[in-house]
């Protein structure tokens, strides 16, 4: 089929899937694949060799999946022990457990073994389902690497390889453990490779990787979701605490993520929401898996109304109707800005991405405009030229920060001969800074 009939493409019956794939689909309620499944998957039943750009949410796990399971159930037989038929590999915990789901949603109506090895689990049952075999697993490459130096996983026989999210592994430290893992794999097999973006490191990678490979281009690199409305707010970054409360108290601000730079951040934001109100969980690095699988069905099952993520799970997470991404934090990177917005207008659906930029943020809000050829709408919600960021409202009558050096003496009533709301003299004569209010801490 020419690339150009590809595009036509309108029906999932059109693309040559086994009927029992196609009765999955439709139970699932999927009937128009969208462009990188209608343009990947006829070349993947042939057998060839793939290169991917597109963007997260485009639907490019079935389009990698769909192929896979098609070649399981044309050519059935039982794995051997310690040996898997096809292998993916991502760059998240999360990302892993998603796709692993999409792999068992799809081939609902074959038997089919998929497994999932990931870090931050108890490596008894990963031991377990590798012994007996897999059809499919998916892995994350750290943790794939200590069962292969264990001997308790080959991939002399894999026939499938996919690397999913490349660009991520980049930013990650992943670029080492994956051409390990690729100097294992047969040389006769089939390689798939998807990225949303292209630096200079994944295209070495990916040519070393791949044979003739078909190359298939949704969206432009480093471009925005166009059904992504976007929105810059200027703030004092004292002020960011108080500004995300009065959004998340608009009715529209349904199911919302919230970005920020650091594990500590979003241990914050969380307690300031919990505070006031708000159900709200944080999912990163820190967390468990079992912690962070509990907050991401949560907030999948609508039980939470926000998710504060670090860019660790920016890409693992894929989540339907969520309304709006907060960036609480501009990223240092400016390709994450592009993943982050990413997880709102899924599936063919809009949404909304609202980013909180201080002073110090300036420049990477321009890297961001450079790096997505756009002008971003500002709203100017800074104090007057005046005002000092310091002297911000505060968030209510709570202690100084915990990572404040000098604490006060007294926490209770002022002792007699200080001012109210001061603290006590110290024995040296010096005082505490400040002007003797609150002092907010920028998150």
């Amino acid at each position: 089929m020419p690339i150009s009939e590809r595009d036509k493409v309108t029906q999932f019956t059109d693309l040559g899937l086994s009927e029992v794939l196609l009765r999955a689909l439709a139970a699932e309620g999927y009937t128009t694949p969208t462009p990188i499944q209608a343009q990947s998957i006829p070349f993947l039943l042939e057998g060839r060799d793939l290169l991917g750009i597109a963007q997260t949410g485009t639907g490019k796990t079935a389009a990698f999946a769909l192929p896979i399971l098609d070649r399981i159930v044309r050519a059935p037989r039982r794995p051997q022990p310690n040996s898997v038929r096809a292998l993916v590999i991502a760059p998240t915990r999360e990302l892993a457990a998603q796709i692993a789901q999409s792999f068992r949603a799809y081939g609902k109506f074959m038997r089919i073994s998929v497994g999932v090895i990931v870090g931050g689990e108890s490596h008894g049952p990963q031991i377990k389902q590798l012994a007996r075999g897999l059809d499919v697993l998916v892995a994350t490459p750290g943790r794939l690497l200590d069962h292969m130096g264990a001997g308790r996983v080959r991939l002399d026989t894999t026939e499938v390889v996919v690397l999913d999210e490349a660009d991520h592994m980049l930013d990650l430290g992943f670029l080492e453990p994956i051409r390990q893992i690729v100097a294992k794999l047969p040389k006769a097999r089939q390689s798939l490779f998807f990225s949303a973006t292209m630096p200079r490191e994944i295209a070495g990678l990916a040519k070393d990787m791949l044979r003739e490979p078909v190359n298939v281009s949704i969206t432009p690199v480093a471009t925005t979701a166009e059904r992504v409305a976007q929105e810059i707010l200027l703030v004092d970054a004292a002020a960011k605490p108080s500004i995300l409360l009065e959004l998340l108290a608009r009715p529209d601000f349904r199911r919302t993520i919230i970005f920020t730079r650091t594990k500590r951040g979003a241990n914050r934001v969380t307690d300031h929401l919990e505070a006031a109100a708000i159900s709200a969980a944080a999912i990163h690095g820190n967390k468990s898996q079992g912690q962070r699988q509990r907050a991401l069905d949560d907030f999948r099952r609508g039980q939470i109304r926000a998710l504060v993520a670090t860019d660790i799970a920016a890409r693992g997470i894929d989540v339907d109707d969520v309304t709006h991404v907060v960036n609480y934090e501009l990223p240092d990177v400016a390709e994450t800005y592009v993943h982050r917005i990413g997880r709102t207008a899924r599936a063919g659906r809009e949404g909304a991405a609202v980013s909180l930029c201080d002073s110090g943020e300036r420049g990477l809000l321009r890297a961001i405009e450079r790096l997505t050829r756009q002008s971003l709408p500002i709203i100017d919600r800074r104090s007057e030229p005046h005002e000092q960021p310091a002297a911000a409202p505060s968030r209510g009558p709570k202690p100084a920060p915990r990572n404040q050096r000098q604490k006060p003496r007294f926490a209770g009533k002022a002792k007699p001969g200080t001012k109210p709301g001061s603290a006590a003299p110290r024995g040296n004569g010096n005082r505490r800074r400040g002007s003797g209010r609150p002092q907010v801490a920028a998150e």
